[in-house]
């Protein structure tokens, strides 16, 4: 009989891997996580913090801190490495420390024996994909990102807050660039199945009055109104992030707006962005192209267009 041990490792011990890891063990989703940092005390402390959590939670998770010679037989590893923003920057301003930080993350990935699913949160994190893709010579279909899987999220909380109707019952995208260039596919909302343009046609005094700019403009910032009122952000993240172990260890073959690699899709070529995409033990398994219309096409290409130029400047870094 043979049993098998769904391992995570998780590069970045910090804010963000601590609640990654956290939402996988509580979520029963792990049978074993290592966590890698550079600062080897943090990751010690936090797989000491989480192992006593798993006393209370019903299914015990393995957590250990390690390097990367424990990457060889994980299926997953989870890159949350990088600094937060600070000040006035935005996510695209953190791309050279970032990058300064994986040039040694890479290397030692490419001297592990890892060859699983890498799943990338660091930011700027369409770039940060592209760059560690490129780097590993990686199969695309094996590295993509969070990205606005997490802003799809925050922009249905803001729709839902709205109209009154729970967000589980909004389908709605954030695509492009985890950042400020992402734009939203509203021809594609549809709330209990019914495209949102049926909804403002029946109902103009309510639905029809929704200011969609402003809707988008919630989702946009909700992680800065997040980052300013608590200097970080931890919760959403950590469990978008389960969210896509989910789909990966279950072969759940769902459609999650993740960051990957188009060539040909949308009319793009060469760059990393949010699109709808089926998840499921491949990885990615199929990218869902939406019908959008010449405005958004618009604004997709623009936000496309960010991210290939910060890709390009990644490469000089």
């Amino acid at each position: 009989m043979s049993i098998s041990n769904r391992k995570v490792v998780i590069v970045g011990a910090g804010h963000v891997g601590s609640h990654v890891g956290y939402a996988l063990i509580s979520q029963s989703l792990a049978d074993e996580i290592v966590y890698i940092d550079s600062d080897h005390a943090k990751a010690v402390a936090q797989a000491f913090d989480l192992t006593d959590a798993t006393n209370y939670l019903p299914v015990r998770t393995k957590v250990t801190a390690g390097d990367y010679s424990d990457a060889k037989d994980a299926q997953i590893m989870i890159i949350a490495a990088g600094p937060l923003p600070t000040g006035n920057q935005t996510r695209m301003d953190t791309l050279g420390q970032t990058i300064a930080i994986l040039k040694d993350v890479t290397k030692s990935i490419r001297e592990s024996g890892f060859d699983g699913i890498i799943i990338s949160i660091s930011n700027p994190a369409d770039v940060i994909a592209h760059y560690i893709q490129h780097t590993l010579n990686w199969a695309p279909e094996r590295i993509f990102s969070t990205s606005t899987t997490l802003d799809s999220a925050r922009l249905r909380r803001a729709i839902a807050q709205e109209i009154g109707i729970d967000q589980k019952s909004i389908t709605a995208y954030a695509l492009g660039e985890h950042g400020e260039s992402q734009m939203v596919a509203w021809s594609a909302v549809t709330i209990a199945g019914k495209p949102l343009s049926q909804w403002r046609e029946e109902y103009p005094d309510t639905f029809g009055k929704l200011d969609l700019d402003a809707l988008a403009d919630a989702g946009r910032e909700g992680g800065w109104t997040i980052l300013r009122g608590k200097q970080c952000t931890e919760f959403g993240i950590g469990a978008s992030a389960a969210e896509v172990v989910r789909a990966i260890f279950y072969n759940e073959n769902r459609v999650l707006s993740v960051s990957v690699l188009l060539n040909g899709k949308y009319g793009q070529h060469d760059v990393y962005a949010s699109v709808p995409a089926i998840v499921n033990r491949d990885g990615i398994a199929e990218i869902i192209e939406l019908h959008l219309t010449p405005e958004e096409q618009e604004k997709f290409n623009a936000s496309c267009k960010t991210m290939s130029e910060n890709y390009q400047l990644s490469l000089t870094l």
